[in-house]
């Protein structure tokens, strides 16, 4: 089994930044990718920011130049710099990590981005 914990979450003011971390342990084999994802109410999940394990990375056109992913592979970590936050960042932010044995959710992170 994959546990997949994030923290970081919380309430920032507009222009705010805050930075995402999801550690994975558990029987874990051969990681493929590690996102993030997040959820805002009413609307669906979408892809945030992602790593291959190639050393591929992809953001959405919301996070290009303002959000940051990276990853420590001997922690098995992911985190997310999210700069420049407005009230459309505002949502539960999950990690994602697909293994060669299948695909784990992380519970999410609240993010509130208000003034």
């Amino acid at each position: 089994q994959v546990q997949l914990v994030e923290s970081g979450g919380g309430l920032v003011r507009p222009g705010g930044s805050l930075r995402l971390s999801c550690a994975a342990s558990g029987s874990i084999h051969r990681i493929n990718v590690m996102s993030w994802y997040r959820q805002a109410p009413g609307k669906q999940r979408e892809l945030v920011a992602g790593t291959s394990s190639g050393g591929g990375i992809t953001y959405s056109d919301s996070a290009k130049g303002r959000f940051t992913i990276s990853r420590d592979n001997g922690q098995n970590t992911i985190y997310l710099q999210m700069n420049s936050l407005n009230p459309e960042d505002t949502a539960v932010y999950y990690c994602y990590l697909e293994d060669n044995r299948g695909h784990h959710w992380g519970q999410g992170t609240q993010v509130t981005v208000s003034s």
